[in-house]
C-alpha cells in the first residue's frame, strides 16, 4: 500500500522517524510520466511490504516538501532511511529499474 503524505508533520512522521527504509514518489497529478509510474510503485509496495514503506507526495500541495528535497522535475523517486535521502531518481523508469534503487539502498 503506498500512503498519500498531506503535510510536512505527516512527512516527518512517515518518512523521516520510519524505522524502516521508504520508497517517496514526488509527483503531480497533471504529470504523465507519473501517471505512468504509479502503478509499478503500487506493485513494489505489494512485493517489499514489511520491508520498505511506500508513500506520494504530491508536489502541488506540499511545495514545501519539493522545494526541501530539491524537487525540480517529476516524477522524482528518493528512498531515505533514517531520515536522509539514501538514492535518487528522477523521471520514469523500469519496474527492475527501481528495484535496484530498493535493493542497493537496504544493502
Amino acid at each position: 500500500m503506498v500512503n498519500e503524505i498531506n503535510s510536512s508533520q505527516q512527512f516527518e512522521q512517515e518518512v523521516l522517524n520510519s524505522v524502516n527504509p521508504v520508497f517517496v514518489d514526488f509527483w503531480a497529478e497533471w504529470c504523465g510520466p507519473c501517471r505512468a509510474v504509479s502503478p509499478v510503485v503500487e506493485e513494489l509496495s505489494q512485493e517489499y511490504g514489511g520491508k520498505v514503506d511506500f508513500v506520494k507526495v504530491n508536489v502541488d500541495q506540499n511545495s514545501d516538501l519539493a522545494q526541501k528535497y530539491n524537487v525540480f522535475s517529476i516524477p522524482t523517486l528518493a528512498v531515505f532511511w533514517d531520515g536522509e535521502v539514501v538514492s535518487q531518481k528522477v523521471g520514469g523508469a523500469s519496474k527492475e529499474s527501481f528495484k535496484t534503487m530498493i535493493d542497493s539502498s537496504l544493502n
